[in-house]
């Protein structure tokens, strides 16, 4: 594994059970195996390394997600496939969504620019539009629809990743809960 790789590994590790400020560079090249003035060849300060870090996991939960609903054709079908496989990547990757959590809750979330959240929601944000335009959905602040559905989403993910669910049983709930949000949304 390169040392790149190991950085990342080693802040995704420390940053979920420590936290952003309680866990130092030192700590994190320690935990890769790797001099702390290596870690700043690679990342020019902790901030870069959190952003590179949230960036390189939420592409690849995007990259899940885009397989999922890439043969969908209608707003809920694609509503669903992305709240779904963003549920099934998360319970496969707790620690990775568990970070993505933390960041999106941190002012993390300020520092990164809006043309790299925008490549992310633009997708979907275009999506809820065309929900709108053809009265699918209600005409509401996409941004709220946006943040009704995270909210939504990171919720489950806690109640699942907190019980001892078999893999129906997630499903189940991962279909009922979409359902809730669907009529939320007509």
């Amino acid at each position: 594994m390169d040392k790149r790789k190991r950085l990342l590994e080693s802040a995704l590790k420390l940053f979920v059970e420590f936290g952003f400020h309680e866990t130092p560079t030192s700590k994190i090249a320690k935990e890769a195996g790797i001099a702390n003035g290596t870690l700043f060849y690679f990342f020019a300060t902790k901030d870069a390394l959190v952003i590179a870090l949230y960036t390189d996991i939420k592409s690849q939960m995007m990259a899940h997600v885009a397989k999922e609903i890439e043969n969908k054709t209608s707003l809920k079908e694609v509503l669903k496939g992305y709240y779904s496989a963003s549920l099934e990547w998360a319970m496969k990757h707790k620690t990775k969504f568990r970070f993505i959590e933390q960041f999106t809750n941190s002012t993390y979330l300020n520092k990164i620019a809006d043309e790299a959240i925008q490549e992310h929601l633009q997708p979907i944000y275009k999506l809820l539009k065309q929900g709108f335009k053809n009265q699918v959905i209600q005409k509401l602040d996409v941004d709220m629809i946006f943040a009704l559905v995270s909210g939504h989403t990171f919720s489950i993910n806690q109640y699942l990743v907190t019980k001892d669910f078999s893999k129906n049983k997630q499903a189940k709930v991962i279909d009922e809960t979409f359902e809730l949000l669907w009529k939320m949304l007509t």
